[in-house]
């Protein structure tokens, strides 16, 4: 077996990958990427950027894409646990308008590969997160864009965070006013997105 195990989904391009861990009396040891055993599994990204954030129980980020310098990106949670999502945005996949999720943690250890095209966004279900993700092209804020987190059409189930509704989740302004799937159909975003 190699370095990575990955796992397929029901969306093309999008994997769980769960790395080789290393454990003994001292802690673990375990590689998060490299290149070469990522080619061998056949995920082969130029990563350019590497990001980092930390988040507090019931954030929600997301559902963020670009426009322009459209990102692939490997995501992870290296403290506490969050739910993480991705939305197909390819306007000519069979799964268009689909998401996918997986909770990922500082347990279980597992990446989630999202390509170009996507919507991503997550949930914190810890009392704190800390997540961190390499992206294949720059961050451009310019481009940016988004999908609404609860937009009905594409139905994405979120877990439910202890003690809160989902109303009540915490995201920034930004995030609380992106458009619906059909709403963004209707925009020149959506006609130049790649």
């Amino acid at each position: 077996m190699g370095k990575f195990n990955k796992i397929y989904t029901n969306i093309e391009g999008v994997f769980i990958i769960e790395p080789t861990v290393f454990g003994d009396n001292r802690g673990y040891f375990m590689e998060t990427y490299s290149k070469k055993d990522f080619e061998e599994i056949g995920i082969n990204y130029n990563f350019v950027q590497d990001n980092q954030s930390k988040s507090k129980k019931g954030v929600l980020r997301g559902l963020h894409f670009q426009k322009e310098n459209t990102q692939a990106k490997l995501v992870r949670c290296i403290k506490g646990e969050v739910f993480d999502i991705a939305v197909d945005l390819r306007k000519e996949s069979k799964t268009y308008g689909k998401w996918e999720g997986v909770i990922l943690s500082e347990e279980n250890k597992k990446m989630f590969m999202i390509p170009k095209g996507f919507a991503h966004g997550f949930l914190v279900l810890s009392d704190e997160a800390e997540f961190c993700y390499k992206c294949d092209d720059i961050y451009n804020h310019e481009a940016e864009g988004g999908l609404k987190w609860d937009d009905k059409e594409v139905g994405i189930i979120w877990p439910e965070v202890k003690g809160m509704k989902p109303e009540e989740y915490i995201k920034s302004e930004k995030d609380k006013k992106w458009p619906s799937l059909q709403e963004l159909r209707n925009t020149d975003l959506f006609k130049n997105l790649k």
